[in-house]
């Protein structure tokens, strides 16, 4: 994202109360604009969410980064796909494992968790074609397993749906699975859920500035229309 495009959000906050400001992307903390931004833009929202992959907070010249969200009071959304090292280095790589945990100790020690105003969360979603399993019953997982075998607290974990665009449903359609996975969708479907989607009260900007009503129509490219 630009600077010029930071600017016109920054300009749009002000001008409009807005609680919830939710800061996502590949790794949005390595965007030159990045502390700028959040700086500026604190002030202006109850809440600052930003959604992390956790290891980029290990690359060279982002050691500051976590006092840098704790003195911003940045409530951190972090990926985390499994709490086991076969399970995180298969589906991100080698060695990512050991990375994210290593991040969320520093978080810890930074003071994410001891404080109501330092939130850290992870993030689940299902590695193949099929739904998560309970949330309560994963959370409970994942806390004893990090707490038992490293010491680390968070405050919640949130289970994620996939939906079948762009990598995902590449991965499907390899694997032949996508008609299987559309179904187990239909099949599931909650129209509880029709009020709270994010389309009605949500506005996603992408990194040029365009908008969008959620963050799948940015992912596939369907800005909105003047």
């Amino acid at each position: 994202m630009s600077r010029k495009a930071a600017d016109a959000i920054l300009n749009f906050l002000k001008n409009n109360k807005m609680r919830t400001l939710d800061i996502t992307g590949g790794a949005p903390e390595l965007n030159p604009n990045f502390e700028y931004f959040v700086e500026s833009a604190r002030p202006l929202v109850n809440e600052l969410i930003l959604r992390s992959n956790l290891t980029v907070l290990l690359e060279k010249g982002k050691e500051h980064l976590p006092e840098f969200f704790r003195l911003n009071k940045v409530h951190l959304i972090c990926s985390l796909p499994c709490y086991t090292k076969e399970n995180v280095d298969r589906q991100r790589g080698a060695g990512v494992f050991e990375k994210s945990i290593k991040t969320l100790k520093l978080l810890n020690e930074t003071g994410f968790t001891k404080r109501n105003d330092l939130q850290l969360d992870l993030v689940y979603n299902a590695l193949g074609a099929y739904l998560p399993g309970s949330q309560d019953s994963l959370e409970r997982d994942y806390k004893k397993a990090l707490k038992d075998n490293y010491g680390i607290e968070f405050n919640r974990l949130l289970t994620i749906t996939n939906v079948p665009v762009k990598k995902f449903k590449d991965y499907l359609d390899a694997n032949n699975e996508y008609e299987k996975y559309f179904n187990v969708l239909e099949n599931n479907f909650n129209p509880a859920t029709i009020e709270t989607l994010m389309c009605r009260s949500f506005l996603s900007v992408g990194y040029d500035g365009r908008l969008y009503d959620c963050d799948f129509n940015l992912a596939l490219g369907y800005a909105l229309k003047d």
